[in-house]
This record gives structure tokens, sequence and C-alpha cells, in this order.
């Protein structure tokens, strides 16, 4: 029923939207092959489940190109980003498996994270059902980047954090429920403020913990 309905909505899609999904997955893959680290031979099972998952989130950013595919396609979009969800977890667990953790690895699935949130905030406001305040929650992580190039202490390695983790879970799967048809606007408005407060919140957080150590 899902993929039916996703083929159909892409087939009736504008050119712009594979172009842009095909744009997104190339500039990915080349980012991913370009930092490779330079003694590796293979990308390994772990990255490769991320790649697969980035094909996901590249699919659905091709989407943004049409909001009014966006609309037609809501709730199937909605369940592929929750697929994408879901994989979210699949390449550690395969890492681990494989014990093959890496540095590089753990990069490729944050900086994927952040452009899938900041592909559904773009989502939100084309469909207006959020204001531009929600890009806010995309390009905090994208700010904290440029910040790090004036302020090299925020560059410092960070600890393990369950709290990262689950609010980096909890802003996906607010801004896929605020993307269903039936979420309307006081929902969404609510959906989208906690998880731009609990970001705000965490990143608080860590910007304390890394000048603490700077100072020391």
């Amino acid at each position: 029923m899902i993929p039916a309905a996703l083929l159909s909505s892409w087939l009736e899609a504008s050119l712009p939207v594979p172009l842009l999904a095909m744009v997104c997955y190339l500039a990915m893959t080349g980012l991913v092959l370009t930092n490779l680290p330079e003694h590796w031979r293979e990308l390994g099972w772990a990255n490769r489940v991320t790649l697969g998952r980035g094909a996901i989130v590249a699919l659905l950013a091709g989407t943004l190109a049409d909001p009014d595919l966006l609309a037609r396609a809501a709730v199937p979009l909605a369940i592929l980003a929750l697929l994408a969800l879901l994989l979210d977890g699949v390449d550690g667990w395969v890492a681990r498996r494989t014990s093959t953790q890496s540095d590089f690895g753990a990069r490729f699935d944050m900086e994927l994270d952040a452009f899938f949130i900041l592909v559904l905030c773009l989502a939100l406001l084309l469909l207006d059902k959020a204001g531009p305040w929600v890009l806010a929650i995309g390009a905090m992580r994208y700010a904290f980047v440029v910040a790090g190039l004036r302020l090299t202490w925020l560059t410092r390695p960070l600890p393990e954090s369950r709290r990262r983790k689950a609010v980096c879970v909890w802003q996906v799967a607010a801004l896929m429920i605020a993307l269903l048809p039936v979420t309307g606007t006081t929902a969404v408005g609510w959906l989208a403020g906690s998880a731009l407060a609990a970001l705000t919140w965490s990143f608080f957080i860590d910007i304390r913990w890394l000048h603490r150590h700077a100072s020391a």
C-alpha cells in the first residue's frame, strides 16, 4: 500500500524532484568518499547502512522541490521518514556486531541526522505548517559548526551522551508527527517548539562542558 502510494507520487512528480534527490545523494556520496580515512580499504557494512539511510533522506529532500507532492503524499513520506529513523539504530548495531566502530562512522551518522532534521524543518515551512522559526531546529547544528571556525574550543570531541541521542530521536519524531495532515497548527507548534527547546537545552549543556574544559 505505502510503496505503491510512494511510487505513484514519484511518477507524478515534476522533474526537479528526482534531480534534487540525485544531487543530494551524489553530494553525500562524494563527501563520504573524500573524507574516508586513507588506511581504509572499504566503507564497511555499518557505513553502507548509513549511506542507504542517506538515500532515503535524499529522496525526502527531493520532494522539497515540489510542495504539492509534499502535501499529496504526506503520510507515505512520513512513513519513509520513520524508516530512516529506524535505520538510525541499525548502523550502530551493525558496527558493534562487526567491531567496526569508528570516529568517521559516528561523524557520518551525526551529519546525516543533522541534514535529515533540516529537511523535515524545510518541509514544515513549505507546507505552511510552521513559520520560519522552525528552521532554527535544523540550522542549529550548522551554526555550531560555523562558530567552531572562530572558537576552536567548540571543536573538541564530546563524550558519549544518551541525552544527546534521545533529543535527536525526539526532534525527528516530533517533526514527522507535525508533518502528518491530521496534525493541526496548535499541535505542530507544540511539537516543533518542544523539539527546539530540547535541542537548545542539549546544546547549552554541551557548550558549557566544552567551555569549562577549554578553560581548564
